[in-house]
């Protein structure tokens, strides 16, 4: 079986494994505090032209997006996010959990808009039983999104400038980030997110990493007791040191652009083969994951061969699925899926 389901099936990047074996007998201090986290945050740092920003280590994207969402909203407040986002339909109830909902906007194809934002916050105002409703503390984001889809850069200034004119602090979830940085379509480098956010991520878990996603926090007003919220939601490793290795491999010799721009590659290789053959896709997507529209009777011919994800049902007869690649994505596999799609 030839897997396109998603984008953490292989375990991490070789260099981060001959890292990790290397250091391994090493004592260092815990919790993050060790030398390791810190040449990473200073890379981190580098990267985002950002030399003030607090980066702290966690382990996954869940827990990463719950810890920042409980750390910045106070116990009336929601986030306001796309009806589509990974917080509302892919994380179990996480954020709400913690006592936050999540308040959903319309969403299709993954991204909200600044004007969404506005008008949202305009009518809980304006309403008179305001005060009887979850008020809208924040804005959550993905980029990429859930659909493969990329904010451009004046999208993202428009919600940020909208965000900071309303008081809502913008938090971008970066699970995927590197695949949306290093996309052809791509007007977003990570000192362009690092200045129109409040806070936002560098997931490792699906980009080479073992485990882990690093948290950058730029508004000074949402770095006081960060950590405080790490320990309370389980994220502070004892063995910090995992993370931080991981981190300083990924950003040295831009290894973590080079391998997400190898899974860009190959999958507008796969995009391009759907589309010769006459497949419509669902979302106009240029990162790892496509959404193209198959007939069942396709599908289920490559499912003898490959796995991937079931998106939604399209009509009667065809559905939306997903097909994922990753760092690690071989291109031979990537060449025998295309032959088998030129057969169908």
């Amino acid at each position: 079986m030839i897997r396109f389901q998603c984008d953490y099936a292989e375990g991490a990047h070789p260099l981060i494994l001959q890292k990790m074996a290397e250091t391994n007998e090493e004592q260092t201090v815990g919790y993050g505090n060790d030398p390791y986290c810190e040449r990473a945050r200073k890379k981190i740092r580098t990267l985002c032209d950002a030399p003030e920003a607090d980066v702290h280590f966690l382990v996954g994207g869940t827990q990463t997006n719950f810890t920042v969402i409980r750390s910045i909203l106070r116990p009336h407040q929601g986030a306001v996010a796309a009806n589509t986002g990974h917080i509302n339909v892919h994380e179990t109830g996480a954020v709400e959990a913690t006592g936050h909902k999540v308040l959903p906007l319309p969403s299709e194809d993954g991204k909200i808009t600044a004007d969404q934002v506005r008008e949202y916050y305009e009518a809980h105002w304006q309403d008179a039983d305001h005060e009887h409703m979850v008020q809208p503390g924040m804005v959550y984001i993905s980029h990429p999104t859930e659909n493969g889809t990329l904010y451009s850069k004046e999208e993202l200034k428009a919600l940020y400038e909208v965000c900071q004119e309303l008081g809502l602090p913008l938090f971008l979830d970066g699970a995927r980030l590197g695949y949306g940085v290093m996309s052809e379509a791509s007007e977003l480098g990570l000192a362009d997110i690092a200045a129109f956010t409040d806070v936002f991520y560098i997931g490792g878990t699906k980009v080479g990493a073992l485990f882990g996603e690093a948290v950058v926090i730029t508004n000074p007003a949402l770095k006081k007791d960060f950590r405080y919220l790490i320990k309370q939601s389980g994220g502070m490793l004892a063995k910090g040191r995992l993370l931080g290795i991981q981190f300083d491999v990924l950003f040295t010799d831009d290894l973590y652009f080079r391998i997400s721009d190898h899974a860009d590659r190959l999958a507008m290789r796969l995009k391009e083969a759907f589309v010769k053959k006459g497949y419509a896709l669902r979302y106009d997507s240029y990162t790892n994951q496509q959404f193209p529209i198959l007939p069942d009777e396709h599908l289920e011919k490559l499912k003898e061969k490959y796995s991937f994800g079931f998106w939604e049902r399209m009509d009667a007869s065809r559905c939306v699925v997903r097909f994922c690649t990753s760092w690690a994505t071989k291109e031979e596999a990537v060449e025998e899926l295309i032959r088998d799609i030129e057969v169908l």
